[in-house]
């Protein structure tokens, strides 16, 4: 449902009642339009000072009782007080017209019965939609603007401009900055995901590089681009919206808008996975991390897809000095070596335990995007661990995560070769310039440090080292592979 509105405010800061209203009418339907800012005097015995006044398109699921009981409580939230009937007020939300509804609802007919004679609501109205005809004279809103005294009203700018513009001025030290942007922006993304709107907690990061006749970027603008990358990710019907869409759609625009000849974007959105306990079969929801990059220049575009995921590990060193103690202890007890060993294969030896934190990173070849799924990464992930941990857990799947983890022990070289492997087993028909990145961190129990480990490549550069076994040499890096001048993190 189409539904076109008139906001107004005569008390306080009019123009921030305004927005307050828009920004709250979004929690019930999508801002589809705005007209500028009008002010005209107040209507004959209305109180106070002259009023602000937009229209607005909105589209929303609504019906229209539940959308007029909507817009009453957001009037009471932005701070309207119905005492009097023509007292000045703060903000004032007339529902003008329900395009389709043929019918009136609660106090208000469609259109609104006096719209054709308020210049205050028909003149915004008219800028955003000039070609809908008014049913009471049945000339188009265009065409009744035309007739209003422009005396009546004023223009308004949004905001305040101003000439100045120090960043397209030329610097004091000429020299060119390889990364300059904004870091740790927080959004709330909603995306089409399995046919259903998934909201993720993001963190954006945005780079361009500065060339040396330019003082800096517009840094304002990051947020922006942002806003319109997310709703354009949204709106594409062809495919579901894809956090890597929304990093190409930000770094594209940097580029262009920037004057950039290049641009990085880098996001993280924690993201949920339904997961069953072991033993107990408990349901719950594991969380992970999302990572999405994206590298742009005037011709060229490239993209990476990965995930963060935790488990644990078990130390392989720790558990090989237990079981040799353990053997001498045996055989001094009387069991012959060959018992001893025998029990201690049969049983978990002790050993310390960390918790570690896995990431992988897939630069994903033209078109073979949608083919790297969130899910198969996490179990790539944990499955390179001693074992996979869950937030809810029962005493017998304590046991199972336990006992499976000190039977499979692993360094964190060895979850990082683990996670190497396994993407080249998955995605064995990937190219060979296909990249894989990977990192583990142990954060250790009984050390004051953390074990950390990584190791990247093109996939043609490690199956070629796998059918050799012999080390060639250094290996593509992310940046290189990406094209950046350096790493693509932004801390």
């Amino acid at each position: 449902m189409n539904v076109y509105l008139g906001i107004g405010s005569n008390l306080g800061d009019r123009q921030g009642n305004i927005l307050q209203a828009l920004q709250k009418l979004r929690g019930i339907a999508r801002v589809e339009e705005v007209s500028a800012y009008y002010e005209t005097p107040p209507a004959a015995g209305v109180a106070g000072p002259a009023f602000l006044n937009v229209a607005a398109k909105l589209s929303t699921a609504l019906e229209p009782e539940p959308f007029e009981a909507a817009v009453r409580r957001i009037e009471v939230a932005v701070g309207r007080q119905r005492t009097q009937h023509l007292a000045a007020r703060p903000i004032d939300i007339d529902i003008l017209i329900v395009e389709g509804l043929e019918r009136d609802f609660g106090r208000f007919a469609v259109p609104h019965p006096y719209l054709a004679e308020r210049s205050f609501n028909l003149v915004p109205l008219a800028e955003i939609a000039p070609s809908l005809v008014d049913a009471k004279s049945g000339k188009t809103y265009g065409e009744l603007a035309a007739l209003v005294d422009p005396r009546a009203y004023a223009r308004k700018v949004r905001s305040l401009n101003f000439l100045a513009n120090r960043q397209e001025d030329e610097p004091d030290v000429r020299l060119s900055i390889n990364r300059v942007g904004v870091s740790n922006v927080k959004r709330l993304v909603r995306l089409q995901v399995g046919g259903r709107e998934t909201a993720f907690n993001a963190v954006f990061s945005m780079v361009a590089d500065l060339a040396p006749d330019k003082a800096g970027v517009h840094m304002s603008r990051f947020s922006e681009l942002l806003e319109e990358a997310m709703l354009d990710a949204l709106s594409r019907g062809d495919r579901h919206g894809r956090m890597e869409d929304v990093a190409t759609a930000i770094a594209r625009e940097i580029v262009d808008s920037q004057k950039a000849l290049r641009a990085d974007v880098r996001l993280e959105a924690d993201f949920g996975l339904e997961r069953w306990t072991p033993v107990s079969g408990k349901r719950g929801e594991e969380t992970y991390t999302l990572v999405a990059i994206a590298h742009a220049e005037r011709d060229r575009l490239r993209r990476v897809i990965g995930v963060e995921a935790e488990g644990m590990t078990a130390c392989p060193c720790a558990q090989l000095m237990v079981r040799e103690h353990s053997l001498r202890e045996l055989v001094e007890a009387g069991f012959s070596e060959a018992d001893a060993n025998r029990a201690l294969d049969a049983l978990p030896v002790a050993t310390h335990n960390q918790r570690g934190r896995g990431g992988i990173l897939i630069g994903v070849p033209d078109g073979r995007d949608t083919d790297v799924r969130a899910e198969d990464l996490v179990d790539i992930v944990e499955n390179a661990m001693s074992s996979e941990t869950y937030d809810l857990l029962k005493r017998p799947d304590e046991f199972f995560i336990v006992n499976k983890a000190h039977h499979n022990p692993k360094f964190v070289e060895d979850v990082v070769r683990g996670i190497m492997a396994s993407v080249l087993d998955v995605y064995a028909d990937f190219p060979d310039d296909t990249f894989v990145g990977t990192s583990q961190t142990n954060y250790e129990s009984i050390h004051k440090h953390d074990a950390f480990a990584e190791a990247f490549g093109t996939f043609g550069e490690l199956r070629r080292e796998l059918r050799t076994q012999r080390y060639d040499g250094a290996k593509t890096d992310l940046a290189t592979w990406l094209g950046t001048q350096s790493s693509p993190v932004v801390a």
